[in-house]
């Protein structure tokens, strides 16, 4: 790679952690949520795809899954209640909004096709597009358990954080129906790193996929 493409590639990056970074610190999260799920996907990723340049793309689509919901309302976003169904109507818009914020950046289709599926569900109950099994992305049905494992694992403002055991049992529990099966399968096999990772709330999986130094700015 020559330094010009090099530097565009370190810019986007740094652009796209720091909306990443933006997104939480809106809706209150703390630990790095959004690192910290795009690099646990990136563990179950590297068990089917050995391309960096995919990787990338698919820790890019998980880090900015939830980047549309800048344009939800502040009042409901960050509402303590119960949404009512309009509020909800209007949080299930938020995949739509993000993919067409990542589609208009050149090279970002992949990514931009995770956070457009990434409230899908296997059976086809997830929205916004009633998508099921293979008509889901890969990269959207290995975030789907990343991302409701780190749910389980992190405090919330109204509940503390539950265990790791907790949250694998949840994700056997859902396999067919939320979750891709083989996604739980890899879920499982990569249970040990996953469950360091978890305990010790890391990103150090992003070193594997992307050996360039530019990859490896956040890890502890």
């Amino acid at each position: 790679m020559n330094a010009k493409a090099d530097i565009m590639e370190q810019a986007d990056a740094a652009f796209a952690h720091a909306l990443a970074e933006a997104l939480d610190i809106r809706e209150h999260e703390t630990g790095d949520h959004s690192k910290r799920v795009a690099c646990h996907t990136l563990v179950l990723a590297q068990r089917f795809i050995n391309d960096p340049h995919r990787l990338r793309h698919i820790y890019w689509g998980a880090l900015l899954h939830d980047i549309g919901k800048i344009g939800v309302h502040d009042a409901i976003l960050l509402k303590q209640d119960a949404l009512d169904e309009d509020e909800w109507n209007e949080m299930r818009t938020h995949p739509e909004k993000g993919h067409r914020i990542v589609a208009q950046i050149p090279g970002m289709e992949e990514a931009a096709e995770i956070i457009l599926c990434h409230e899908e569900r296997f059976d086809g109950s997830g929205y916004p597009r009633k998508l099921s099994g293979g008509q889901i992305c890969l990269g959207a049905r290995l975030f789907a358990v990343i991302d409701t494992l780190d749910a389980i694992t992190s405090d919330r403002s109204y509940r503390k954080a539950s265990s790791f055991d907790q949250a694998r049992d949840e994700i056997i529990r859902m396999s067919g129906t939320q979750f891709d099966p083989l996604a739980v399968q890899a879920f499982l096999a990569e249970e040990t790193t996953l469950r360091e990772m978890v305990a010790a709330k890391c990103m150090q999986s992003q070193a594997t996929a992307f050996p360039s130094n530019q990859y490896n700015r956040s890890k502890p």
